[in-house]
């Protein structure tokens, strides 16, 4: 499947979306039910309140309405009737002061529209206004209504502001019930408000807020989704790029770049693989041009061991054949043998020597030596080197110590180097010169010098000037002197004005500190 990550990541979203839509819509749903109910609780309790304060300001009503049910108990007794007996619902609902007053009451603060009132004195007579006005005797409270809904009367009763569903059994839905206490201007409690509330109402407005909110949170989703699948394939499209890419490099095309240019991870990712890219170029360019030095080092080698072998077979051929008879001559031969056998030995040595150079594994003898002895030693070897062609080699230091750490036979060796060029491109009687001074050594001849094209190779393996003084060089002093400065952190450069002045310029590494002998 492709764009596996795009799927995922859509997925992954939708899974958190979905989560935190099913985590809203249940706990709004809980948390607007508790409020609806809070609320209609809260409004109940203050008409409940409003209530009870209108009545205890109605004090003289409510002293006229226990007067009145007095004598109508008496008169009960007196026709034989049985006191506190609930007569059914037909009973019409009792008239005078009493029902005058509480209706006026009720009237007067809007409260009617209820679904029930109940209005209670402290020896339990009920008076109930709303959907079902009925009169109930004394004895209705204490023998009829549940054991929760009286445990409820007798706390209103005793001052405490109560609410309640245990009325709900008792008329036959699902109830809120609010019960305030009726306190007098003495703060004393004479009745009790009552107000139910059927629960359905409620229920039917959450259940429509939840219907609404699911509507909507549909829609949400659905546009969620959409932009999710957006987001998701604007997301994986550069990480497809980089794959592309990657492809790319790793069929070797290292000049394919990405170039995403984001302030985020994945930004930094297109960044780095751009790096990548960047290095392997500039490594495959490396490797060519190694593999080029390594062609041509191969070819060098073979050229160079192809004319001393062919003239040492040669004359090994020419000496069993008995071409050459002539004791002078065979003489001749046997020295050319030797001459080229000399320089093969010459070039393997050295070649052992650049190779050994070359490699960082390769551990040269440091120690702590002082640089002017090993050119006084150069100085004595360059002078018998020069004898031939009466070549001087002089010194020039300003100082007589330059303390480093260094091999001593190594730099020497690479101080040769540069000595005996310069004795072998010098004409007779010149000289070459020698000098310390500063953090700069030079070695200075006179001789047929090296052209300006030639002096960026003039330190490469097997280059060198093709002319009859150089017939026996082998290209390889150079390259081995300059592996000899770099592992003694020197750096070595040549400057040249032909058939004046060739000059070799060593910069060297700080001195060390003498420290005195106790």
């Amino acid at each position: 499947m492709r764009n596996k990550i795009a799927v995922k990541l859509f997925l992954a979203i939708a899974v958190a979306l979905l989560t935190f839509s099913l985590l809203v819509v249940s706990s709004f749903g809980y948390l607007f039910n508790k409020h609806v109910i809070m609320t209609r609780q809260k409004d109940m309790e203050e008409r409940a309140e409003r209530i009870a304060q209108a009545l205890g300001d109605s004090r003289d009503q409510w002293l006229l309405f226990q007067k009145h049910r007095a004598e109508e108990a008496e008169k009960g007794e007196k026709r034989g009737l049985e006191s506190n007996k609930y007569q059914g619902p037909n009973v019409p609902p009792m008239q005078g002061p009493r029902a005058i007053g509480f209706n006026a009451v009720l009237r007067f603060l809007g409260s009617s529209a209820a679904e029930d009132v109940w209005i209670i004195d402290e020896h339990h007579y009920l008076e109930i206004t709303g959907k079902d006005r009925t009169s109930k005797p004394p004895s209705f409270l204490a023998k009829e209504l549940p054991p929760e809904a009286e445990k409820v009367v007798k706390q209103v009763l005793q001052g405490e502001n109560t609410t309640t569903h245990g009325f709900s059994e008792m008329l036959k839905v699902p109830t809120l019930t609010v019960g305030v206490p009726v306190r007098d201007k003495d703060e004393k409690i004479i009745g009790a408000v009552l107000i139910h509330a059927p629960v359905s109402g409620m229920d039917v407005a959450v259940h429509e807020t939840n219907r609404i909110l699911l509507m909507c949170g549909g829609i949400a989703l659905l546009v969620a989704f959409l932009l999710a699948v957006g987001f998701a394939l604007r997301l994986t499209k550069p990480l497809k790029k980089m794959q592309q890419t990657a492809e790319i490099m790793a069929d070797g095309d290292y000049n394919v770049r990405c170039n995403i240019r984001q302030h985020d991870e994945v930004g930094e990712l297109g960044t780095a693989l751009d790096s990548l890219g960047e290095k392997l170029l500039i490594a495959s360019k490396e490797s060519a041009k190694l593999d080029k030095l390594r062609k041509d080092f191969i070819a060098n080698i073979s050229h160079e061991l192809r004319t001393p072998v062919t003239v040492i077979r040669g004359s090994l051929e020419a000496l069993i054949d008995k071409v050459i008879t002539t004791p002078e001559k065979i003489d001749e031969y046997y020295q050319q043998m030797l001459s080229e056998t000399l320089f093969l030995q010459r070039l393997i040595n050295d070649l052992l020597d650049l190779s050994r150079l070359q490699n960082t594994d390769f551990k040269i003898e440091m120690a702590r030596i002082n640089l002017c002895e090993v050119l006084g030693d150069v100085v004595h070897s360059g002078l018998r080197l020069g004898r031939d062609k009466n070549i001087n080699v002089v010194l020039q230091e300003d100082k007589h110590c330059y303390t480093l750490e260094g091999d001593y036979g190594r730099l020497r060796q690479m101080l040769m180097v540069f000595v005996d060029n310069g004795i072998k491109f010098s004409p007779e009687n010149s000289t070459v010169e020698i000098e310390l001074k500063d953090r700069l050594l030079t070695v200075t001849d006179h001789g047929t010098g090296v052209e300006a094209e030639a002096l960026p190779h003039i330190f490469d393996r097997f280059y060198k000037v093709r002319n009859e003084r150089n017939k026996t060089g082998t290209g390889l002093g150079l390259a081995i002197a300059r592996e000899i400065a770099q592992r003694h952190g020197m750096k070595v450069h040549m400057e040249s004005r032909p058939n004046i002045e060739t000059k070799v310029v060593i910069d060297l590494p700080p001195a060390e500190e003498q420290t005195e002998k106790v």
